[in-house]
């Protein structure tokens, strides 16, 4: 598996840029401090395949507090996270935006589910959000509301490694882009 066309560009960019800049990208895509220093030592990356398994490779073999260093990148569903580092703000507001719209009582409850959510589980309500609307997003989380925390915390991971896949490819497809123009 070699990913889509163009993404041989953006991988010999992503190999061939300093650590401090690829740390910022790869920073982009997952908050955890240990899995980008892991993907640093990873490259160069042979092909878009060997990105991605790579990246859930390590994002597996990495444990708890790993994770919640990743979640609390994120912005809680329906809000905007303001961050010392740009995290992607393009790309949150991107896959949020099935939130957009939605109904106040929607939002309302999306914004109780939320605070009800961290006071159990001590984080925030991580979903992959993309191509969900609003209700989705809700009724996931009410669903989850009901998991015992170790259940959680791995639902939880699972939905962040899908939200740095998806980043991973963005950041590929912009680069493929930028090198178009």
């Amino acid at each position: 598996m070699t990913g889509a066309p163009g993404h041989a560009q953006a991988l010999r960019w992503l190999n061939g840029i300093t650590e401090g800049s690829a740390r910022g990208e790869l920073t982009r895509c997952c908050g955890s401090k240990r899995w980008v220093e892991r993907m640093l030592a990873s490259r160069p990356f042979r092909d878009s395949g060997h990105l991605f398994t790579t990246a859930e490779q390590v994002w597996h073999e990495l444990g708890p507090d790993d994770w919640l260093e990743a979640f609390s990148h994120h912005p809680r569903i329906g809000e905007k996270k303001v961050t010392v580092e740009a995290l992607a703000p393009a790309w949150e507001s991107e896959e949020q935006k099935g939130v957009r719209g939605a109904a106040a009582s929607t939002l309302e409850r999306l914004h109780q589910g939320n605070v009800d959510y961290e006071k159990k589980f001590g984080y925030i309500y991580l979903v992959c959000a993309t191509g969900k609307s609003a209700e989705e997003l809700l009724s996931i989380l009410e669903a989850r509301l009901r998991n015992d925390p170790a259940m959680e915390l791995l639902a939880a991971a699972e939905e962040q490694n899908k939200i740095t896949r998806i980043r991973l490819e963005k950041m590929l497809n912009e680069r493929h882009h930028d090198t178009r123009s």
